[in-house]
Parts: structure tokens; sequence; C-alpha cells
């Protein structure tokens, strides 16, 4: 039996994006199955009295050139192209990830995981702004007002509470995370031990 790998992730971070990305090959390689988990990341680091590495990085000399020079090895190791920054970072992701709760009940979960982390990092655009967001997702096949009104559902709305809270409960922090049963990781670059393990 395959085994599974959860990934907590939030559309509004860029290297839950290139985890994303490297996925794919790492389920190749080792037959693990990923379960993509959303989760709110704003709720997440209010949880946690976390924040965003742009913020914690912020002035602090060396560090943000640290964190460039881990993502190009990443790029390199896992062999996928880098993200297009956007330009509207922080983005609020609440409608987002409300929205691909309901796309998990409505059967096109995979689809729009793709369409959202498309439109957040390869083609980037303002994902908080209601209108901008349905004329992005309509154009990847989705039935974008279907989803977004579904996220207003009071059963999803708590589904992601649930999820969010379970994370921080959990040991979570931050995104992406990785729980292989019990065993938790952080950050993209972690995906190498998360393949280690699963591999072994």
């Amino acid at each position: 039996m395959a085994q599974t790998v959860q990934f907590l992730f939030d559309f509004g971070s860029p290297n839950a994006f290139l985890s994303h990305e490297a996925i794919p090959a790492i389920e190749g390689r080792t037959g693990a199955k990923f379960e993509y988990v959303p989760v709110l990341l704003g709720g997440i680091f209010k949880a946690t009295n976390n924040r965003s590495p742009a913020e914690t990085y912020a002035g602090v000399k060396n560090k943000r050139e640290f964190h460039q020079l881990e993502t190009e090895r990443f790029l390199k190791r896992f062999q996928v192209k880098p993200y297009a920054w956007n330009p509207h970072f922080p983005v609020n992701t609440l409608n987002l990830m409300r929205a691909a709760i309901a796309a998990q009940l409505e059967g096109v979960f995979e689809k729009y995981v793709e369409a959202a982390f498309h439109h957040m990092w390869v083609e980037p655009k303002k994902m908080d702004d209601l209108e901008v967001a349905m004329a992005a997702l309509n154009s990847s096949g989705l039935d974008a007002a279907k989803l977004l009104a579904r996220g207003q559902e009071a059963e999803v709305k708590a589904k992601l509470i649930a999820n969010t809270q379970d994370a921080v409960e959990r040991g979570a922090f931050g995104s992406p995370t990785f729980f292989v049963g019990k065993e938790m990781f952080f950050g993209k670059e972690q995906l190498r031990e998360v393949e280690e393990m699963i591999a072994s």
C-alpha cells in the first residue's frame, strides 16, 4: 500500500507553490501519495505568533540572500521552475482557501489547486480581489461563482477552521508543512528528508 504524506498548504506561500511543483516527481520516484490539506496561513500565524519570512527577514543582514541561495538549490535539486513574484503580496487567501474546501466537495480539487497556484505564482494576480479571482478561475475552466459561493457556507468555513486548528495542535507554525505519519517537516527544503523517509 502506497504511503501517504500530508501536505498542509496555503496558496499565499510561494514555498508551498514550489513544493507543489516538486511533489509529482517525488510521488513518481517513491510511489507515495501526497494528500493536500488546505489550511489558512493567517490563522496559523495568529495562533502561533508567527509572521511571514518576508517580514521576519526584513532588515536582517545576509538572511534574505541565504534564503535566495537556498531557493536556487531547491530549484536545481527538484528541477522545477522559479515562481514569479506576486506584486500584490501579501494576498489575503481566506476566500481562496475556503474555495479549496468547496472544490474538494465539488470533486474538482486537483484542477482548482493547479489553477489557484498558477494565478498566484506563475501568472500572478491580485487574487484577493473577487472579480480578478473569478475571471482567473473561470479562465482555467472552473465554475468560479459556484466555488466561491460555496466557500461561504458554514460547513466549508468550519472545515477550514478545523484543518487550521488541527495543524497548530500537531505542531505546525507555517506553510509548507508535511506529515509522514506523526513526523512533521517544515519548509520546502525538508522535502528531501520527506523523500528519504518514505523511500526507506
